[in-house]
């Protein structure tokens, strides 16, 4: 077992740190913090086009996307200087991890051009729309309807919980389009620009989100999109899906296992919690970062372990989940305050700072419910690990 890096990585992870010294905004730049995961602050705007510019934005993507065709182990550097500062990767998460990685894989030379860079390069944002208020964990049972009409496409229906499309330009959304398909066929992407007419965004508050609304409903009505917005083939969507939920699997248990060091540091031995949950938060933090270290190794080999990332998911999350409930125990009333009067948020980390526990709690479980939940990943693990029967 190789328990450091080689020189190459080094040297990539050594020019990583100058380019943050030299050019990461500081406090006094980075004066309005974003407002949801698809609005970017101006500053933010300069940060990400730079970082772009540099090869630094997407370090595993080809240089004409804003990468230098790193390798896992590079790009786990990469996040591992980042986690060091605390800074947030980027300011419209799925726009970037999701629907530009999503067009790169899918998306055609002019898609790209069109979509991929600007979002790439901060000059749009984009959402994603999958779930739908009877299609949530279950997204082949989406209803939302796309009828192919001459060289246009006629959108119907609803989706729910689109992370910040009230202020994103496009949407990456998935619809049904041949009705008389099994569940997971018969399903296409499409591209919705925000402003067509027949589009209306509604966002609504969440208990994390009282001062800056994020979720939204979106309705469609008659939206007409254009045919050379299909991403993919017609009714084969779902590999589109599936693809867009996978593409930071890879990583995905990294930023699970600095939220559990930042709890360990936060609770100490005589710290909001008793010993022995203290002490099953330090086993759950190792364990996490063992097995996504050989994990991470399997990967640089061009091992693909869907169902051993499943397993990194399920532990990260559930474990974060259970450190900040015991603590939210711990803290009695006090616990309930609300970050406006415990903290501030930061323009440059989308954490709260000083949260109050409860706060935290409830946020965790966006880890045991979004990318697929925790029931799913049983599941997965089940089947694939174990062999057990659907």
């Amino acid at each position: 077992m190789q328990l450091t890096f080689d020189e190459t990585v080094e040297a990539f992870r050594a020019e990583f740190v100058a380019f943050l010294d030299e050019h990461l905004p500081d406090e006094s730049e980075a004066t309005e913090r974003a407002r949801s995961t698809s609005h970017l602050p101006e500053w933010a705007r300069r940060w990400q086009r730079l970082q772009f510019d540099n090869g630094w934005l997407a370090p595993g993507y080809p240089p004409e996307f804003g990468g230098r065709d790193a390798g896992v182990i590079e790009q786990y550097v990469h996040r591992e200087e980042l986690a060091r500062r605390g800074i947030y990767e980027n300011f419209n998460p799925q726009g970037l991890g999701i629907i530009a990685a999503s067009l790169i894989t899918f998306g055609s030379a002019e898609q790209q051009r069109r979509w991929a860079i600007p979002i790439l390069r901060g000059d749009m944002t984009a959402s994603l729309g999958m779930s739908e208020p009877g299609a949530g964990s279950d997204l082949a049972g989406l209803r939302t309807r796309a009828v192919l009409d001459g060289d246009r496409f006629v959108v119907n229906g609803q989706k729910v919980w689109t992370s910040g499309a009230h202020d994103a330009d496009v949407l990456l959304t998935f619809v049904r389009t041949d009705p008389d398909a099994v569940k997971h066929r018969g399903i296409s992407a499409l591209l919705i620009p925000t402003d067509s007419p027949g589009v209306q965004r509604r966002p609504f508050a969440s208990v994390c989100d009282r001062d800056d609304l994020d979720f939204n409903e979106v309705f469609f009505v008659d939206v007409e999109v254009p045919a050379e917005n299909l991403v993919g083939e017609l009714h084969k969507g779902w590999a589109v899906a599936t693809g867009s939920l996978g593409h930071e699997r890879t990583l995905l248990w990294l930023a699970f296992a600095d939220r559990l060091g930042n709890l360990v540091d936060e609770f100490e031995p005589d710290g909001p919690v008793q010993a022995d949950q203290y002490a099953t938060l330090i086993m759950d933090n190792y364990a996490l970062r063992l097995l996504g270290s050989g994990a991470l190794a399997a990967a640089a080999r061009g091992v693909d372990d869907v169902a051993g990332m499943s397993v990194l998911k399920l532990l990260g999350s559930e474990a974060a989940q259970r450190a900040t409930e015991a603590a939210l125990d711990a803290s009695g009333p006090g616990g309930l305050a609300h970050p406006g009067v415990t903290g501030r948020r930061s323009a440059l980390n989308l954490e709260d700072v000083a949260a109050g526990w409860f706060d935290r709690y409830v946020r965790t479980f966006a880890g045991t419910i979004a990318g697929g939940t925790s029931e799913i990943q049983r599941n997965i693990i089940a089947e694939r690990v174990l062999g057990l029967p659907r």
